[in-house]
């Protein structure tokens, strides 16, 4: 049956950032589909309840409070996910923060503090994750989280479009390498979606940010997390086993890059 290549039963996933928004999304996502999800977030109580969550309506999951620029702390979790089931099969680097700021306004302690969690963050993800599986022989699934702002000038987001630029060499380099072991590296950089993140404004405000967004997008709308849920599942499943070092871009069609 096709659907069966979505099919993540006996696999275990790591998924950082899962204690809200896309993070919190793609754990509920990945443990309907079969897999045992260690769900990581800064936010440790946030971790605890999307846990929760899976475990109340029948999957299998395990909290971690997770500070993705701690490579030790990314390790500790790593191995641990690794030790439950004996190997790691997914890790999905969706932890991330948001600055704003023009490129004259921005202050050295702005770009270093975006650039560890979401460039570093990931780094550390990717490398422990790769290390776990050639050890283990895995054919595994890297994931990370790039952005739409790859694609276009974001005018007050010099940090976060940067940092997202790198995940993206940082994807495609592992990929070129890891891939004769048989592990998979991609990335999913998404259009505005709604998220805590991107809610943070007002309502006025929150309006003012998505009209455009919506105007532009051939779907008319703004996505929503399980979108990009949905995304990284695809990513992570063996109905992408022939896909590694590649950009998805789940963005309504606000941009359509060769």
């Amino acid at each position: 049956m096709p659907l069966t290549a979505y099919d993540l039963t006996g696999r275990t996933a790591i998924v950082t950032g899962a204690a809200s928004g896309i993070g919190r999304a793609t754990a509920l996502l990945l443990a309907e589909a079969g897999a045992t999800v260690h769900c990581a977030d800064l936010d440790g109580s946030g971790a605890d309840a999307t846990a929760a969550t899976i475990n109340r309506s029948g999957g299998s999951a395990h909290p971690h409070a997770l500070d993705v620029t701690r490579r030790d702390q990314v390790a500790a979790v790593v191995e641990e996910a690794r030790r439950s089931t004996g190997h790691l099969d997914v890790m999905a680097n969706i932890a991330g923060i948001m600055h704003t700021s023009t490129v004259l306004e921005t202050e050295d302690a702005d770009l270093d503090r975006v650039w560890n969690t979401n460039f570093k963050g990931v780094l550390h993800g990717c490398q422990e994750a790769a290390r776990a599986m050639l050890a283990a022989g895995t054919r595994g699934s890297i994931v990370t989280m790039a952005s739409g702002a790859i694609d276009t000038g974001a005018p007050g987001l010099l940090c976060y479009g940067v940092t997202k630029a790198a995940v993206v060499q940082l994807t495609k380099t592992l990929a070129s390498e890891v891939g004769r072991h048989g592990v998979r590296v991609n990335a999913v950089a998404p259009g505005w979606v709604r998220t805590a993140m991107t809610d943070r404004h007002s309502a006025e405000a929150r309006q003012q940010a998505e009209g455009p967004m919506i105007r532009m997008s051939p779907l008319g709308r703004v996505g929503e997390p399980e979108d990009i849920a949905h995304a990284v599942l695809h990513l992570a499943s063996d109905a992408s086993s022939f896909m590694t070092g590649q950009i998805l871009r789940p963005n309504g069609g606000v941009a359509m890059p060769w």
